[in-house]
């Protein structure tokens, strides 16, 4: 998960480095955005090997269940 979660920060430069944890609600991040989600959706791709949608991130709301998810799409 810590792994994960510094990704999301080399990815995504306006999220401050120690501000995100496992049950952050990634919608609630200050400057989120759509451009954010699709970020997230092509690094989880390149990074895991794991497809995720807008969807996947609409009915998920932290950044534990999507780590859940990549490990359960993973298998």
């Amino acid at each position: 998960m810590e792994d994960f979660i510094e990704k999301i920060y080399s990815v995504i430069d306006e999220i401050e480095p120690g501000t995100l944890a496992p049950d952050s609600n990634y919608r609630e991040v200050p400057h989120w955005s759509s451009m954010h989600a699709l970020i997230l959706i092509a690094m989880v791709k390149v990074d895991y090997g794991v497809t995720i949608t807008g969807e996947d991130l609409m009915t998920h709301h932290t950044l534990q269940d999507i780590y859940n998810l990549i490990l359960k799409r993973k298998i």
